[in-house]
């Protein structure tokens, strides 16, 4: 649907800019809370259901605000019970969420932005370029909107998009997310992934509390830029370098995915460069086998050969797993679908 030029959405709204609201309603203090639970923990969003405000309020707040919330548009749903939801922005833009249940977790892998500005050659959503950055409620609307919404366990920005791209709004939601007033997650619920937006990651690690993950895929600064041209702008060293400076021994964890493409980045000299590189990090990293895209040059390399780069690096001492496979029958890599969809494929 294309929203109204003179609406807002009250919907993805902070608890600080609820007070403001109320104030500019000439509502109680008190009132900002209680229409934080109706949004957050009840996900009510129509004013007129509020029904511990003053009459009066809720037609003005129902005259003033449109609803931003809307359920996915289609489903996928694979033989390994990953599901991939496909959701319409309010722009119009097509964006993708993934859940995807394994034993006594249930995990909700979601979109940022419409398409993304990064280009990293070997993700379909690059391809696409950045179409729009995702309000507040747009990415919340991903978790509200699911029938699973009330079984999951645990939550990363993965999805679709840079969310260092999208600071802001972003961290609007994991502020939505994690406080008392809103959904109230623990913070260790919830990873974010970057590619490295470095003048954007000192604020991440300052104003959130989230587990970070570092798309790394290369150690070597001329390789990675050649597959990630943020490399270019913002080195991988650079980042390292802020990472050692914050502490990652508690509660908070930093991990860096590493997609593993044959005869790419699977070498004797990228496990060097790799220990060298992390090296007094604690951390992990998470091995990917690579989802073929259409016209890719790259190839996973096969299970043994994943197996002895993730014994290699685990001999020197790097916590290294190899992340299952999921959901590859329903296209379940972020950007294939929605691809599809704008292509008229």
């Amino acid at each position: 649907m294309n929203p109204s030029e003179n609406k807002e959405y009250l919907y993805g709204k902070s608890l600080p800019q609820l007070v403001a609201l109320c104030e500019e309603f000439r509502l109680p203090g008190f009132a900002a809370r209680q229409i934080a639970r109706w949004l957050y923990v009840r996900h009510v969003e129509d004013p007129l259901r509020m029904t511990d405000l003053a009459a009066a309020a809720r037609q003005r707040l129902a005259e003033r605000f449109e609803p931003a919330l809307s359920e996915p548009e289609k489903v996928s749903v694979s033989a390994d019970g990953t599901k991939k939801y496909l959701f319409r922005t309010l722009q119009g833009h097509f964006i993708e969420s993934a859940f995807i249940p394994d034993a006594g977790r249930a995990t909700l892998c979601i979109s940022s932005q419409a398409g993304c500005r990064m280009g990293c050659r070997f993700c379909a959503t690059g391809r696409q370029g950045l179409q729009q950055s995702l309000s507040t409620a747009e990415i919340l609307n991903q978790i509200v909107s699911l029938p699973e919404r009330d079984r999951l366990t645990n939550l990363v920005f993965m999805g679709m998009g840079e969310p260092l791209d999208n600071i802001d709004n972003v961290l609007q939601a994991l502020d939505i997310l994690t406080a008392p007033w809103g959904f109230a997650w623990s913070p260790t619920r919830i990873t974010l992934s970057t590619a490295g937006v470095v003048p954007q990651l000192e604020r991440f690690l300052a104003d959130s509390k989230v587990h970070l993950a570092v798309s790394l895929h290369n150690p070597f600064h001329d390789e990675r830029a050649e597959i990630m041209p943020v490399e270019k702008a913002w080195p991988i060293a650079e980042v390292i370098r802020i990472l050692r400076r914050h502490d990652f021994t508690h509660q908070r964890r930093v991990s860096f995915e590493y997609i593993v493409m044959s005869g790419l980045n699977d070498s004797p000299r990228h496990i060097r460069e790799l220990s060298r590189l992390l090296n007094g990090i604690k951390c992990r990293i998470n091995l990917i086998r690579f989802h073929r895209i259409p016209d890719s040059p790259y190839f996973s390399p096969d299970d043994e050969a994943m197996i002895r780069f993730r014994d290699a690096l685990t001999a020197r001492g790097i916590q290294t797993t190899i992340r299952a496979s999921r959901g590859e029958d329903i296209q379940a890599a972020c950007g294939l679908l929605s691809t599809r969809l704008r292509s008229g494929i």
